[in-house]
């Protein structure tokens, strides 16, 4: 009895790409939700609770670059199993993928490193 291994269609793991996007939001909201909230005239001594995230935002920067890098695997290192009666991705479609991934992780990657970008709109 053999085991083949075997990759997973890409629509087998779409929480790949939501959690991605998910802990980036999560690292950030210490910093770009009391920004947001203050650019809309909303104030209030309620908003330090945002800024309470700080601790734990190591650990969601951890979390998003783990996601990116098993993404980038997904996209880029695992072999795609074409095998009879499997479907395979068009070529076309492989690189809107990867496109796809590119963007999204660079706009993730701006919204990680906004607390080092963010006093140029303070001013």
């Amino acid at each position: 009895m053999t085991t083949e291994h075997e990759t997973p269609s890409p629509k087998k793991l779409p929480w790949l790409g939501i959690s991605t996007a998910l802990a980036a939001i999560a690292a950030s909201v210490c910093c770009v939700g009391p920004l947001l909230l203050l650019s809309l005239g909303i104030g209030g001594a309620w908003m330090s609770v945002l800024t309470s995230m700080e601790s734990v935002r190591p650990f969601f920067i951890l979390l998003t670059l783990v996601l990116i890098g098993l993404g980038y695997r997904k996209l880029y290192v695992l072999p795609e199993n074409c095998e009879e009666g499997k479907a395979c991705a068009l070529p076309e479609d492989i690189h809107k993928q990867r496109m796809i991934f590119w963007i999204g992780s660079a706009l993730v990657l701006l919204l990680l490193a906004f607390p080092w970008y963010a006093p140029i709109f303070m001013v």
